[in-house]
């Protein structure tokens, strides 16, 4: 399937900061498209969701990545993916302020020690593993994959998960 790419919808909820959380991620994976396919899916989707009984809300924006990815790693797909994020925080996290937070042994331009070190490290290692394109998409704008990433999130938050879409 040349050019072709797995897209990751994430979020992240806390009720409290910290408090009861939860994160989301979709997975769409292209299918492989038959000449004679008319009218089917040319998709499939892979929801995926966790809890913690206190988190921050930041702690979940960088879960429902780290999810995604690991799901990745787990069925082998080492191509392109994008992911769509409506955290600032974890997008230039993890395309700009990493970089200079490894340079200054974790220390922030504070000069104290980074938030969240341990899942920005795990979630930077899982971007070794995979070409990928964060993209910023501004929250609860109406984008459907956003919008369902939410709602799982906050299902999650609140204890009471709803079924996830595995097809």
């Amino acid at each position: 399937m040349k050019n072709e790419k797995v897209i990751i919808y994430t979020d992240g909820a806390a009720r409290g900061n910290p408090g009861p959380a939860g994160w989301g991620a979709i997975v769409i994976h292209p299918l492989p498209t038959s000449p004679l396919a008319k009218g089917e899916e040319k998709f499939k989707i892979h929801e995926l969701g966790g809890r913690s009984d206190n988190a921050t809300n930041n702690q979940m924006e960088l879960s429902a990545p780290i999810g995604g990815l690991k799901y990745l790693k787990k069925i082998k797909y080492d191509g392109h993916v994008e992911i769509f994020s409506d955290s600032k925080y974890v997008i230039l996290g993890i395309t700009e302020w990493i970089f200079n937070w490894q340079k200054n042994n974790w220390r922030n331009a504070a000069k104290k020690p980074v938030a969240n070190q341990e899942l920005w490290e795990e979630l930077f290692e899982l971007t070794k593993l995979f070409k990928i394109k964060w993209t910023y998409v501004k929250g609860h704008a109406g984008i459907e994959y956003n919008e369902r990433a939410d709602v799982i999130a906050t299902s999650f938050a609140d204890d009471e998960p709803i079924k996830l879409i595995q097809h």
